[in-house]
């Protein structure tokens, strides 16, 4: 048995390895009988700028925990603790006649690649771009000013928009299941404290290495990649998978897991004339913000010694009002981005290495866009509203996918700026806008009475030198593909299992690849693994 102790709380200087003292301290005990001990959960507690804590929830084992819990006299930072189990299905009794198939190898249909091939169900994965080296050299030519590749950019590509959205870990879930895929992250090249950090992050540097890891791991357990190779359509027989139309001719199958990602559009409108059911979603849209990282390290730490001992520092904000704004996706250190998945569009983003050591933070201002706000019934009206303001932020940019850019201040007095535009970190270029061109009224309405009320709690350091940035609309998919709560297939298409993101029921890179591991789990539970 197992202790957890909670709130366990040492200054920011202190090395994690005197977390065994202050625990044994606590328990009342000397060190050596403690003969266990790891971290579950660590935070920052920055609300005194005089004495920074961490915080944190720590699991030991020492020789008689019984007794230990029988003299306690509160108990409330003591408790009996054991791991959570990750649950592995049965395989069902129905024989899978030919290999499962994963379309898009991002967040969701990595992980759920990876476990199928783990239980011997040797999947297919397709992936319409490219692998990770050829998909970094395609990059770097467009942010030197290269031509845009529609199937190998920041979106499209070996890991999906995650491997270049910055890496982080951040997610509102717990359980087994999320302790599971932290496991394989790390497992595959991320660092061990990614299981237990408030905010943890990989970096878009990182992340290449890692889902290249993953896919060896997945080849060898009998996997197949398929690269340029793009789902064009679905075969349907009274209400059954049967197979798949790809670029690369005819996949027969029974079991698809439809892993596409947020920005797969094209994708989107093939289903829907497919008849496969969806409907609109709401959705975040917005602008970044771009500041000194500098002046983001003084208003949040104080004193230099801090931002030795911790990094670039962050910051979360909401602004509530009739419609609320909030901070989102914050890079420290970090560049702004494009996210543009189609020719004629332009979109932008945030990401951050694991050093965070760009002198630029960055962070996404969004407000969020409700289905009757999108002005159609239609499912993919998010799409539109989307596509809409995308292609207006394109023809600002010279039709170069220059970034707009405008001060915080011309941005508040709605004052069209004149000359050249101020500094941004966006690699590519940017031209002076007026950023008001690229919001629905709605939106932007919400985004410059919060921007005022966030500079208000930062007591007018918030908007000191910032410079935004945008439009900002990827952070969430604008449809959502119905499923089933139990079996996770659509109803009425029996063998289809929307995952992740694209399918509108995950925010992030976790979350997105719990989804997709749980649509796994439910093949796994359904069909017995196929006979080699």
């Amino acid at each position: 048995m197992s202790l957890k102790i909670t709130n366990l709380r040492l200054p920011v200087e202190a090395p994690e390895e005197s977390l065994r003292s202050a625990a044994a301290e606590l328990l009342g005990v000397g060190d050596e009988e403690i003969r266990q001990w790891r971290i579950l959960r660590k935070s920052l507690d920055a609300r005194s700028r005089n004495r920074m804590e961490f915080v944190y929830s720590t699991v030991v084992d020492l020789a008689d925990e019984t007794a230990l819990l029988a003299r306690q006299s509160g108990g409330e930072a003591v408790t009996q603790f054991s791991d959570p189990v990750f649950v592995e299905p049965s395989s069902g009794p129905e024989p899978l006649p030919q290999r499962p198939v994963v379309v898009g190898s991002g967040p969701a249909g990595l992980l759920a690649g990876y476990y199928l091939a783990q239980r011997g169900y040797c999947p297919i994965i397709l992936e319409r771009g490219q692998a990770v080296k050829p998909r970094v050299k395609a990059i770097r030519d467009f942010d030197s000013g290269g031509a845009f590749d529609r199937e190998n950019n920041y979106l499209f590509g070996e890991g999906g928009a995650g491997t270049f959205s910055d890496g982080k870990l951040t997610c509102r879930m717990s359980g087994p299941d999320v302790d599971w895929v932290l496991e394989q992250l790390v497992e595959c090249g991320g660092k061990p404290s990614i299981r237990y950090e408030h905010r943890p992050h990989l970096g878009s540097n990182r992340l290449p290495m890692l889902v290249r890891n993953f896919r060896r791991k997945i080849e060898a357990l009998g996997g197949e990649y398929r690269f340029g190779c793009q789902m064009e359509g679905l075969d349907i027989n009274d209400g059954v998978v049967r197979g798949l139309q790809t670029s690369s001719g005819y996949l027969p199958t029974r079991a698809v897991v439809l892993g596409i990602g947020h920005s797969a559009r094209d994708s989107y409108h093939m289903l829907h004339e497919l008849g496969v059911p969806m409907r609109a979603k709401a959705f975040q849209l917005g602008l970044r913000i771009e500041q000194p990282q500098d002046q983001i390290n003084r208003r949040k730490y104080g004193k230099e010694s801090y931002y030795d001992l911790l990094g670039a520092a962050d910051y979360n904000l909401v602004a509530r009002g009739q419609k609320d704004l909030f901070t989102f996706c914050m890079c420290a250190g970090g560049s702004i981005i494009p996210s543009v998945s189609e020719p004629e569009m332009f979109c932008t983003n945030g990401m951050s290495n694991s050093r965070h050591d760009t002198p630029f933070a960055n962070s996404g201002l969004v407000v969020t866009l409700e289905p009757e706000e999108m002005g159609s019934n239609h499912p993919l009206a998010g799409v539109e509203v989307q596509r809409k303001y995308e292609a207006i932020a394109y023809e600002i940019g010279r039709r170069d996918y220059l970034c707009p850019v405008q001060t915080a201040e011309d941005f508040l007095a709605d004052r069209r700026p004149h000359g050249r535009p101020p500094v941004c970190s966006y690699q590519r270029g940017s031209v002076s806008a007026n950023l008001s061109e690229v919001l629905p009224p709605v939106i932007l309405k919400a985004v410059r009475s919060g921007l005022k009320v966030m500079d208000k709690k930062w007591r007018g350091q918030f908007l000191e030198n910032a410079v935004l940035v945008g439009p900002e609309m990827r952070g969430s998919s604008p449809v959502r593909i119905d499923r089933d709560r139990e079996s996770y297939q659509t109803p009425g298409i029996a063998g289809l299992y929307p995952a992740g993101e694209g399918a509108g029921y995950a925010g992030g890179i976790i979350s997105a690849a719990v989804d997709g591991l749980r649509c796994a789990k439910a093949i796994v539970s359904q069909f017995a693994v196929l006979e080699k």
